[in-house]
């Protein structure tokens, strides 16, 4: 799924797929990030969409934890017929589970969010970003503005513990070799019950709607997913 609206504030150093990665010599911090999928109503007006996602956008500010943020609506059809998406980053599991029963939050969703929706999922899984203030809280250039694609993936029991590491381990490894479309990518296990038919799922901030064409339609990309 791509989101294709940005509330988001985040240099761009153009590099070539053939440069070295060093994705694992990076000194490397703890995060948590949260997907919001949506399903809105098929006659939500401008104004209604407006007020839904202002509401959530600013909940970063009435509520602690949450170091990032990015939403908008989702712009390529999905099975699910999601419409919108948001994207948090918490510090640590007990921010998010705080966000979760925050009172203020449980009034944006109730009189702000389900008037306008039919259908809301949560995924949310623990990762690793490069120890720095930039890429911790997505912020500078590279963060102003860009397209967020979400992948959920569902994997057999049956490919725990080899291929389902292996298709994860190649999609890091591609994700980094493409530090000029890419700006940062994250991957983790799962851990919201109330979502569980998705065993993993990644986020990759790609630089532009451009950039997002290239990388999916790539041969590598294509290779990955048929892993």
């Amino acid at each position: 799924m791509r989101l294709s609206r940005e509330r988001t504030v985040g240099t761009t150093v153009l590099a070539s797929k053939e440069q070295s990665s060093s994705y694992n010599s990076e000194k490397k911090r703890k995060v948590v990030e949260h997907i919001c999928l949506l399903k809105a109503k098929k006659d939500l007006s401008e104004e209604e969409e407006k007020d839904m996602l202002d509401y959530l956008y600013t909940s970063q500010y009435q509520m602690g934890g949450i170091v990032a943020i990015s939403l908008g609506r989702i712009s390529n059809e999905n099975v699910e017929n999601y419409t919108h998406g948001v994207f948090m980053r918490f510090q640590r599991k007990e921010h998010l589970v705080k966000f979760y029963e925050n009172p203020f939050y449980s009034k944006v969703l109730k009189e702000h969010v389900m008037p306008y929706c039919h259908g809301l999922m949560n995924v949310d899984y623990e990762t690793e970003v490069e120890d720095d203030i930039l890429p911790i809280f997505r912020k500078g250039e590279d963060f102003n503005f860009g397209v967020e694609f979400v992948l959920l993936i569902s994997f057999i029991q049956s490919a725990f513990g080899g291929p389902a590491e292996d298709a994860l381990e190649s999609l890091k490894r591609l994700t980094a070799e493409f530090p000029s479309l890419i700006v940062q990518s994250t991957q983790g296990s799962n851990f919201n019950l109330s979502s569980e038919i998705y065993t993993h799922a990644v986020v990759i901030r790609l630089r532009s709607v451009e950039a997002f064409e290239m990388f999916v339609g790539s041969s590598d990309y294509k290779e990955v997913r048929c892993v």
